[in-house]
């Protein structure tokens, strides 16, 4: 595995500051404080299981790559002092002669047992537990808190949305006898410049691509190798396909945009899928114009001319608008004008499917609502639906920590040798605030769904669901993109 490009931030301060003095305020004696991550409530409904991912990410860049790198291995002056600076000059008064304890001790003394990501988790039931393994260390549990919440939420809520889209298409695709396979294809990441930043492009990217296998997040692909044990010799962990920009369009100029799809089509790419962005100036145009001019050269194609309108309604322009004059190409839609013009198949349910040498995309302003009703409305025109869904930022941007309720919390500690279960329950709060108590444990019922087990032992803590994930310092086990992938679409 590999690192990414050192913050100038390191780890020691990737806190919130009220984190750096919680030390002296736990009661003295304390040995051990565990904790756990949790989906709390779904903000969208009708989803009530959270797909767990990025933790993996997160304990070998943070807690091996960057804690090795800009901590342990860098001189115990240098980065003591760097804290003292950084902590005074905030007026936050601490000592930090645990902070030179830590460094002399040379690794992270944190134990971490988790579900195997992939896993889809109930809301209310915890993905993974940690505890401190040496008394001393007890604050450094939630110390971790911050920056943990921070990387591993937003991969989770990802990869649940993907999961999301993928229902929807197996539905429809299975109501209407479309093929089961082309739905690896069927949602593709469009999100990566509505993303705030790179590594949440890459985290909410590999998410996608747990569902999917269209993407044209190149990063995401390179983290699932980096952190994943992804092979893209060996195995298909992402792709794309040519596709034209408006730039590439208005440059041809407007006059001549027939000799531009033409170029494309039979000299650029006379064979294979090419995606042609058409709503440039006249969308319907393409359609009644260019389209039946270039008819049978796209028929002799090997391969597939894929349009894609980028403006608009998606609902109206994919399956009609019932409010356009009737028989016009806006009240007929995309689908249908592609039939009457390419024509295509009935399948044994009675469904149309498009002739294999046109299709459609369309990546402006995705929703899983409009997924839904694109899928509905095709389908009760008697179509299959086989267009291709560009889901961007407007899907995977538009979402917080809440969108899940995420939270890391502590339920459990040893003070003085005695063991103390400890919760929340604010009067105020709805009831999603309320924390578990104890010790926890995670187990599936006889109907196998996971279930919460509260005031456990710590043997019921280790011979349950969880497994060891990360053991003072190491890694003790490693996920690959192939096994999650199975676990997300079993």
């Amino acid at each position: 595995m590999t690192a990414p490009a050192t913050l100038k931030a390191g780890p020691l301060t990737q806190i919130d500051f009220y984190k750096a003095d919680h030390r002296s305020q736990y009661p003295k004696g304390t040995e051990t404080v565990f904790s756990n991550w949790t989906p709390r409530k779904s903000r969208i409904d009708d989803l009530d299981e959270v797909v767990f991912f990025g933790l993996q990410y997160f304990v070998a860049s943070s807690l091996v790559d960057s804690w090795n790198r800009d901590f342990f291995d860098r001189p115990k002056v240098e980065v003591v002092e760097r804290y003292r600076r950084r902590m005074i000059n905030a007026n936050i008064s601490i000592d930090i002669d645990h902070i030179e304890a830590l460094h002399d001790l040379g690794y992270l003394p944190i134990e971490i047992w988790a579900l195997p990501e992939g896993t889809a988790v109930p809301i209310g039931v915890p993905m993974f537990v940690l505890w401190n393994t040496l008394p001393e260390f007890f604050w450094l549990t939630n110390y971790l808190e911050t920056s943990l919440s921070s990387v591993v939420w937003g991969p989770c809520t990802s990869a649940t949305i993907a999961r999301r889209y993928r229902r929807i298409l197996e539905r429809y695709v299975a109501e209407t006898g479309g093929d089961q396979a082309f739905i690896d294809w069927q949602g593709h990441d469009f999100s990566y410049r509505g993303m705030y930043g790179t590594e949440a492009a890459m985290l909410s990217g590999a998410g996608h691509l747990l569902s999917f296998t269209g993407t044209d997040t190149v990063p995401a692909i390179d983290f699932l190798e980096d952190y994943y044990l992804a092979d893209s010799d060996n195995e298909l962990v992402g792709g794309s396909v040519p596709a034209t920009e408006h730039s590439v369009m208005c440059m041809g100029t407007k006059e001549s945009e027939i000799e531009t799809f033409h170029r494309l089509i039979t000299e650029l790419y006379p064979s294979g899928v090419v995606s042609i962005v058409a709503d440039t100036w006249d969308y319907w145009k393409v359609w009644t114009e260019y389209l039946p001019e270039l008819r049978e050269e796209i028929l002799a194609r090997n391969g597939t001319v894929t349009i894609r309108p980028d403006s608009g309604d998606p609902v109206k322009i994919l399956v009609g608008d019932p409010e356009a004059p009737e028989g016009s190409p806006a009240f007929k839609g995309s689908y249908e004008l592609a039939w009457e013009l390419f024509g295509g198949t009935v399948n044994g349910m009675g469904f149309k499917v498009l002739d294999p040498h046109i299709n459609l995309i369309y990546g402006d302003s995705i929703t899983m609502e409009r997924c839904e009703a694109i899928c509905a409305g095709l389908a009760a025109k008697g179509f299959v639906p086989v267009n291709i869904f560009g889901i961007g930022s407007f899907t995977y941007q538009y979402n917080t920590r809440d969108t899940f309720g995420f939270a890391m919390k502590a339920t459990a500690g040893v003070v003085e040798g005695e063991l103390r279960e400890i919760f929340k329950d604010p009067i105020t709060d709805d009831g999603t605030k309320r924390s578990a108590r104890g010790l926890l444990a995670v187990a599936r019922n006889e109907e196998g769904e996971l279930e919460l087990a509260e005031q456990v032992t710590w043997d019921e803590v280790r011979n349950c669901a969880f497994e060891p994930v990360f053991v003072d310092g190491q890694v003790v086990r490693t996920e690959t993109l192939a096994d999650i992938r199975m676990r997300v679409r079993s």
